[in-house]
């Protein structure tokens, strides 16, 4: 307060507020007056002084993610069918013409069934000639022998020489071996004439017949393919790029689509050393433990488990992707002062998910998510429910979800 005297009037300032009283009403007033002169016109002023708008700062909801630590594995999937881990590709020993076939696909057999015969008019002709020929010898043994035995007693009397009895002695010996070479020969056909009736020798399951009646076939010709009963196996093809997840004894997960509720414990038991030449993919035989549910052709999902080696990115849906003075940035939430900056990033790719970032975002960063236009330096903003959702790693492949 200012009192400014002038003549007899005096003059009070109270802020933007002028009072003036004469020297005259001060002097009536009791002691107290001037007090009283003051507070009503403070009253006074205040009455007249203006209204000051207060403005509050602005405080912006956003959508945000927060970025998650990148895994360290990563799971491999790959499909195939369920097969015997023996298949046996049975065939005839000999040649000839099939005459029947007795089984079809899908038909259990045992041992000792028949599955196939060929003509074996040939090899009953072979077997007659192979008695022939041996009944021949046994009389040549015969004849020889006789002539050995003379020769022996003539030679003791001494009225045959020491040659004589060599010479009947190598006679004989080859009628032997002539018989011996002709029984050889007799078997060697009749096992012929067996070998006309193509036998299972295990159990198992036909599961292809590759030859039919009519056919001639050669030796060894795959006529009949049969699983043999007993561990099943799965057999996937790996492509180069993860051959060197899969090692013989690595645990694996084995699921069916025929059963989405069974899913069996498997290992490798078998991986390719070179690719096939037209896929360029490794095969690798995946063991199953014995289940009555799994059966042969069924198609399987091997699943896996790998390092992941590669560098990471992160990804973030493609509306929290902003420019600034030309260049790419995200808005980044502190979520201690409630505050929006901006971060430069390097994009690595754009996908149908979102933005791979590769360089400027760490795990546990939250960046607004939607609505970047309205960001500016330092915007305070609001997380409804406090609530931040995880974004995935690139390489998981998972869709980034984002809440209000």
């Amino acid at each position: 307060m200012t009192g400014v005297r002038r003549a007899a009037t005096i003059h009070l300032q109270f802020g933007s507020t002028q009072v003036s009283l004469s020297k005259s009403i001060m002097n009536r007033l009791p002691a107290i007056g001037p007090a009283l002169v003051v507070v009503a016109a403070l009253g006074l002023a205040g009455c007249s002084q203006e209204k000051v708008e207060v403005k509050e700062d602005i405080v912006r909801p956003v959508k945000v993610v927060e970025i998650a630590k990148a895994n360290d594995t990563r799971e491999l999937s790959y499909s195939g069918s369920v097969r015997a881990r023996t298949e046996m590709n049975l065939g005839f020993r000999i040649n000839g013409k099939i005459t029947e076939r007795l089984v079809d696909i899908g038909q259990r057999v045992k041992p000792g069934d028949v599955l196939a015969r060929i003509d074996p008019a040939d090899y009953d002709l072979s077997v007659n000639s192979a008695e022939a020929s041996l009944e021949a010898a046994e009389r040549q043994v015969e004849t020889t022998g006789f002539a050995h035995r003379r020769a022996e007693q003539l030679f003791a009397k001494k009225f045959a020489s020491k040659s004589q009895l060599e010479q009947a002695t190598l006679s004989y010996d080859q009628a032997v071996a002539t018989r011996n070479s002709a029984r050889s020969s007799l078997d060697q056909a009749k096992n012929q004439v067996l070998y006309t009736d193509l036998k299972a020798d295990r159990n198992g399951i036909v599961t292809s017949v590759t030859a039919d009646v009519g056919q001639v076939v050669g030796s060894g010709t795959p006529v009949v393919t049969v699983a043999v009963d007993g561990e099943k196996e799965v057999l996937i093809a790996v492509p180069e790029t993860d051959i060197a997840q899969f090692k013989p004894g690595k645990d694996v997960k084995a699921s069916f689509w025929s059963d989405d509720a069974l899913t069996l414990d498997g290992k490798v038991r078998e991986v390719a050393g070179s690719a096939d030449q037209q896929s360029r993919t490794f095969a690798v035989r995946v063991s199953l433990p014995n289940d009555p549910r799994v059966l042969l052709g069924m198609t399987a999902n091997i699943q896996a488990s790998a390092a992941n080696n590669s560098l990471q990115s992160v990804s973030i849906p493609l509306s929290a992707l902003a420019q600034k003075d030309g260049q790419q940035i995200v808005w980044t939430v502190d979520r201690n002062g409630e505050t929006v900056h901006a971060r430069p990033i390097k994009v690595a790719e754009f996908t149908a998910d979102g933005v791979h970032v590769a360089e400027g975002l760490k795990p546990g960063d939250v960046v607004v998510a939607a609505g970047t236009q309205f960001m500016t330096e330092n915007l305070k903003v609001k997380l409804a429910g406090d609530a931040v959702q995880q974004s995935a790693s690139a390489d998981d492949g998972d869709a980034v979800k984002r809440v209000r």
